[in-house]
């Protein structure tokens, strides 16, 4: 949640949501381009694989191949995820 001054005396919240992207493939297997998660804290790569698992079961054929980025960077399998980060899930590329 942040925070945010309009001015000295009006404050609003605003609520962050966590955007993870699909591509290519993966658009078809979830059938969107994004979804968006509210975890109440933040998420190992494992637990966020799991909250993705919940929505798109689907996905699971898929998990041996694919790259997690965070906030426009590839994540290390340590990385941690948080309300206000944009995760995309990269597939296999080919290029030529």
């Amino acid at each position: 949640m942040e925070y945010v001054c309009l001015n000295h005396d009006i404050w609003f919240v605003i609520h962050l949501n966590m955007r993870v992207l699909f591509f290519a493939q993966l658009k078809d297997v979830t059938g969107c381009g994004s979804v968006e998660l509210a975890p109440a804290s933040s998420l190992s790569t494992e637990q966020l694989w799991t909250e993705l698992l919940k929505q798109f079961p689907k996905l699971d054929a898929h998990r041996a191949n694919v790259r997690l980025a965070k906030n426009w960077e590839y994540a290390a399998p340590d990385s941690r995820f948080t309300d206000a980060d944009e995760v995309a899930l990269i597939p296999p590329v080919s290029g030529g």
